[in-house]
């Protein structure tokens, strides 16, 4: 029977090109057609190959693909492999053939392994990545078919995948920094980095075989390769001088991981321009740049480790930053004369608390803020965590308005006690202060203690939260939808009547929430009762802006975080103090839009004088609205007491005996007072991560040493826990059969 006879298409010249699904095609060069069989021999296949294109036949590279699989490549380097060829071709007539002279696989030996031949193993194939440039795969040589040559025919068979991939010109640059022999560098420092940068641009792992302060010895990391390279200290100079370097390679580079290439510190260096530009780089962003420029392969682990380290760089050392707090207090006080700045440590000299408060939010409050501040506090994700705490106003645009915030190991009531104390130095005023606050953590005695006149307004989310967390597995989702709803209600009701009827409708879902509403003290949070002045502000997290800051710069170090909301204050502050200076009306736009809709439901209602200041209001209907004395700036329905503003029927009364409803807002909301609380500016503080050496003194003067608190961030993301509205509650698992909650059917217990 006759040899199948089998046309192989051989090319030569061109370039592989990576298509959208990973697949290699070739592009170029010139191709010839030889008749092969089994009885040809290789040598005699590289012969007629090499008349064709003018190549030595003892200096070739032959490869072909898989058929079907045009993302791998197989090397053919003596006659079981071409015989293999033939036998995986089947019924095929023809072949592409793809052949390189070796002398462009030298070319390119140290940026890449070359491609191995079919008798690679398997062991020897999984995790090994074989990483290209397209216009080299062709002259791939094979860095260990010397060591195969002796291995039996018998190994099994298996192939590897190439990943071509665009040359990676970020380290292009690098192929030159050791030219070899007799190069100099300034110090071994200088010299290291070289060696780094040229093993990455060169595609090998090394290692130290000497690494001090006269000399360095260094070789190739994979076992039997001859490359090694030896540098010493210049005689009677500081130079470092390369003496030996062997140049050639055996290993092809590939036999050792990627990643021993990159130190975490190297990386940080590489990504420190772009972090600074885009500080949410991502780890897996960085990790496909690293890749895609360097042709080093990271997990996301190293990529963070490396952002971290990157971080440091341009920030600064969180644990330094910790010892210059003593200097950044004195600071803030000397650029911004007035502020209050104090900061307390434990025995051990670990940092416990810092105090800040501007003297631009202390005279803003003090000048033109109602006596109403928001208490609250935000967990820091930060190397170190720790709590800050936050004390905020309302500006009179309803504005968030920074007062005070803390920076504490934990938020506890002792920590509550201090900042309370020092905000109460801090903002000294007469007046009797309304606190909208979380009752828990240790915040409402410590309320109590410090300042004993003032007013407790419980959140109401909180208490809401609260509320919802107790009876959840006792009531269905719907029933607390309601009664969630229903609470709301009762706590903005003004009158007792519409209170009761609130509890009443959440009695009727669940006594045991109405006997936990009625328990939990309305007289701190309901409108019927509470005899504070809140100014229809029912819940603590009103300063969320301010929160988001501090969301934005809780990874920095500790004197950056703090200055980067003075930064963010200073910024909110002019921005305010400009656009106010256009506003044209007595009231703040918000609160003039507020007045004007009140005035338009006014013009419908009759009013009728009763007698001395009182006055009656009625609507189209005889039946009587409300009753307005309009010296005590009193309505029956609440609305004026408890916004500050006039409410339609007040405003009725007011026009009605000929005088202006801007007589009879609240101070707070005038467009004067928005001016008085943004009058002063904040100053920067300068240098605060890295001092100028004039200030080293300073610093050394103020002895104090501030070491990092014992806590540190735990492994893992930061779980993020929001609190359930009213609208997005988590539905319950309720049984078909017994009407449970907590399980279905299938695992009733009852069954």
């Amino acid at each position: 029977m006759a040899a199948k006879k089998i046309i192989a298409i051989c090319q030569s010249g061109g370039d592989f090109v990576t298509d959208k699904d990973g697949s290699l095609s070739y592009s170029g060069g010139e191709a010839f057609a030889i008749d092969i069989n089994e009885q040809t021999s290789l040598s005699d296949f590289k012969s007629e190959i090499a008349d064709m294109f003018s190549l030595s036949s003892d200096n070739m590279s032959i490869k072909y693909f898989l058929p079907g699989n045009k993302k791998t490549l197989i090397t053919i380097s003596k006659d079981k492999d071409l015989q293999r060829m033939l036998s995986f071709l089947g019924d095929s007539l023809t072949v592409d053939v793809f052949v390189a002279s070796d002398e462009a696989a030298a070319r390119n030996v140290s940026n890449m392994p070359g491609s191995r031949s079919s008798r690679t193993t398997v062991s020897e194939a999984v995790g090994v990545p074989i990483v290209a440039p397209a216009n080299a795969v062709l002259g791939m040589t094979d860095a260990i078919d010397d060591v195969d040559m002796d291995m039996p025919n018998e190994t099994p068979i298996d192939c590897m995948p190439i990943n071509i991939i665009e040359h990676h010109k970020a380290a292009q640059v690098w192929e030159n920094t050791i030219t070899g022999v007799d190069q100099r560098f300034n110090s071994f420092n200088e010299f290291r980095e070289a060696l780094h940068k040229y093993s990455i641009a060169h595609g090998f792992a090394y290692r130290y075989k000497k690494n001090d302060s006269h000399r360095v010895t260094v070789k190739c990391k994979a076992q039997g390769c001859p490359w090694r390279i030896y540098a010493s200290r210049l005689s009677t100079t500081q130079l470092i001088c390369i003496k030996k370097m062997n140049t050639m390679h055996t290993c092809g580079g590939a036999a050792v991981k990627a990643g021993y290439r990159a130190t975490r510190g190297w990386v940080g260096s590489i990504i420190k321009e772009k972090l600074k530009i885009s500080p949410n780089y991502r780890p897996k962003d960085i990790a496909d740049d690293i890749k895609r420029e360097y042709g080093i392969e990271l997990n996301y682990s190293q990529a963070w480790r490396a952002k971290e380290i990157a971080r440091e760089q341009l920030q600064g050392s969180f644990k330094e930053a910790y010892n210059l707090l003593p200097f950044f207090c004195e600071k803030i006080k000397e650029t911004n004369p007035g502020s209050i700045v104090t900061f307390n440590t434990k025995d051990d000299s670990s940092f416990h608390r810092l105090f800040v408060s501007f003297h631009a939010s202390i005279s803003g409050f003090l000048q033109g803020c109602r006596p109403l501040i928001f208490l609250d506090s935000v967990t820091l994700n930060s190397k170190y965590q720790g709590n800050l705490l936050a004390a905020t106003a309302a500006d009179a645009d309803d504005g968030i308005f920074p007062v005070a915030f803390a920076i504490v190991d934990a938020e506890d009531e002792d920590n509550w006690t201090w900042f309370l104390r020092e905000l109460k130095s801090a903002v000294p005023t007469s007046s009797q202060l309304t606190f909208v606050a979380d009752f828990q953590n240790g915040l409402k005695q410590a309320l109590a203690d410090v300042f004993d006149k003032c007013y407790h307004s419980y959140c109401l989310q909180h208490l809401a939260d609260k509320l919802n967390r107790e009876l959840k597995g006792h009531l269905s989702h719907d029933a607390r939808r309601f009664m969630i709803s229903d609470f709301y209600s009762a706590a903005r009701s003004p009158r007792l009547e519409g209170f009761q009827r609130d509890t009443e409708l959440i009695r009727a879902i669940s006594p045991e929430a109405y006997d936990w509403i009625i328990q939990s003290e309305p007289e701190h949070w309901a409108n019927a009762f509470f005899g504070g002045a809140r100014y229809n502000h029912l819940i603590s997290t009103f300063g969320q802006q301010f929160y988001s800051w501090v969301s934005e710069a809780h990874e920095f170090p500790i004197t950056q975080m703090i200055d980067e909301l003075r930064g963010k204050m200073m910024e909110a502050i002019y921005k305010r103090r400009v656009d106010s200076s256009q506003w044209m009306t007595k009231l703040t736009p918000c609160n003039e839009e507020k007045l004007q809709k009140e005035t338009a439901m006014a013009r419908s209602f009759q009013v009728l004088h009763t007698q001395g200041s009182t006055f009656e209001v009625r609507g189209e209907n005889p039946e009587v609205l409300a009753v307005v004395n309009i010296d005590h700036w009193d309505c029956s329905c609440k609305g004026w007491q408890l916004t500050g503003l006039p409410c339609s029927h007040s405003i009725a009364v007011i026009e009605c005996i000929g005088r202006s409803p801007y007589d009879y807002c609240s101070r707070y909301f005038t467009t004067e007072s928005f001016r008085l609380t943004y009058a002063e500016s904040i100053h920067p503080v300068p240098n605060v991560d890295r001092p100028i050496e004039d200030e080293l003194p300073e610093i050394t003067a103020v002895a104090v040493t501030v070491t990092p608190p014992p806590t540190k961030r735990p492994p893992g993301r930061p779980k993020k826990k929001q609190p359930e509205s009213i609208d997005m509650m988590r539905r319950q698992l309720q049984c078909s059969k017994c009407k449970g909650l907590g399980h279905n059917k299938k695992t009733c217990k009852e069954s």
